[in-house]
């Protein structure tokens, strides 16, 4: 299978091109240089709308579509995160709809970011879109333009709400949920990290290699099981800050704990309190899908990593 990747100089998008690379054809396209592996096409690209064209000229099989600013940068630059988060994807996809002959599998990464507040105590599958963020707003139309461009044949696609993936390998970025990776990362390294909000904060995680694994799956399934309900939300685990502490404390120990510095972020608390919490993925987890747990089962995953 020839599968096109965008996005795939980031985290996610690594590790997935490594996975698949032994047993696919890889067509690899991010805004910085993609990393490189045997027989794979490299395309180093701003992915606008003027992009498009470009990046489907070899037809590929299938499309993994994890490319978009981050949900910090999102709200803090509105432009650039339409831009991005949006157009870009909808030039994509009207690029497709224009190919004779040409309707490709299409996996678009979304998010939790899609539902708002207020919330019931776990989100089922069926809750309805309010999201509180341009992020989540920008990932919202996305998966409607998904599920339309698939009910009118011009594309086979899904869209994977992603879990917060934690702990993420490198150094921070500028998403907002980032400092759920830092108060486990960077102490594991025996560095300081900051923590913008109170300890009661709960969220959703899957690790990593969970992500990976979502992706993979989605490659392999049969989406008439999707029926008309084209977004489906991920697996993972609900765990609170203090819950993440105590698993960090168990690995590493009070020193590592020490390392963690309260420091708090009115901007940060603000979005992360629009973002659910906790989920019933019944839908997913029918359709096959896997994740972590335990939030020491996250922390096992990433120190196998590193």
């Amino acid at each position: 299978m020839h599968i096109l990747i965008l996005g795939a100089a980031g985290m996610i998008g690594r590790k997935l091109a490594a996975a698949l690379a032994p047993d696919h054809t890889l067509t690899l396209a991010d805004v910085v240089p993609p990393p490189a592996f045997a027989g794979a096409t490299l395309l180093t690209l701003d992915l606008t709308a003027a992009a498009a064209q470009t990046l489907i000229a070899g037809r590929p099989d299938a499309i993994i579509h994890l490319a978009a600013i981050v949900s910090g940068e999102a709200e803090a630059d509105f432009e650039k995160g339409y831009a991005t988060n949006l157009d870009s994807t909808r030039a994509l996809l009207e690029a497709i709809r224009h190919t004779p002959g040409y309707a490709p599998k299409v996996i678009f990464a979304s998010s939790i970011a899609v539902f708002g507040a207020p919330f019931p105590a776990k989100i089922p599958d069926d809750f309805f879109l309010t999201p509180r963020t341009s992020y989540g707003t920008q990932k919202a139309i996305t998966e409607l333009l998904i599920s339309d461009y698939s009910r009118r044949g011009f594309i086979d696609g899904m869209s994977i709400r992603l879990p917060t993936i934690c702990v993420r390998p490198g150094l921070p970025n500028k998403a907002a949920s980032g400092f759920f990776s830092n108060i486990i990362r960077e102490p594991l390294a025996g560095k300081p990290a900051i923590l913008p909000v109170v300890d009661t904060t709960r969220h959703w995680f899957a690790s990593p290699a969970s992500a990976v694994g979502f992706f993979q799956h989605a490659l392999t399934l049969d989406t008439s099981l999707l029926g008309d309900r084209r977004a489906v939300s991920m697996p993972g685990l609900s765990a609170t800050v203090a819950e993440q502490i105590e698993a960090l404390r168990r690995v590493a120990g009070q020193k590592a704990v020490d390392l963690i510095t309260r420091q708090p972020d009115e901007t940060i608390a603000k979005i992360v309190a629009t973002w659910p919490s906790d989920f019933e993925t019944t839908r997913a987890t029918a359709l096959g899908f896997k994740a972590e747990t335990s939030f020491d089962d996250i922390i096992a995953a990433h120190l196998k990593e590193v």
